[in-house]
């Protein structure tokens, strides 16, 4: 099945976040999932919900503790997927977007 992803907007970046293209890889499988499992609406406010969560991410990106796995790395959750990310000076870098099932492939 073919998604548009015209209806997804991006907001303006307030807070000092950075995506990786990987991560904007994960973003688009994401979404094109729940648009197949659930539809555009609840696709389309699930993808929202990570852009109001790096916002958060970027104003106290120490609250989550670094992980032992990948060194500067520290994760966080949003829905059920766990978002990777390093802190750059004052940059959080959104480095990947996964679920419980991609995690070990990302390892």
């Amino acid at each position: 099945m073919k998604c548009s992803t015209a209806s997804r907007k991006e907001p303006v970046m307030m807070a000092k976040y950075r995506i990786s293209p990987s991560a904007r890889d994960d973003l688009e499988r994401i979404w094109r999932y729940g648009v197949e499992c659930w539809g555009m609406e609840t696709a389309d406010a699930y993808h929202a919900a990570f852009f109001n969560h790096f916002e958060e991410l970027a104003e106290n990106p120490r609250l989550y503790a670094e992980i032992d796995f990948r060194p500067g790395y520290r994760r966080s959750l949003c829905g059920k997927e766990s978002v990777f990310f390093r802190i750059d000076g004052d940059i959080v870098e959104i480095m990947a977007i996964l679920g419980k099932q991609d995690v070990e492939g990302w390892l």
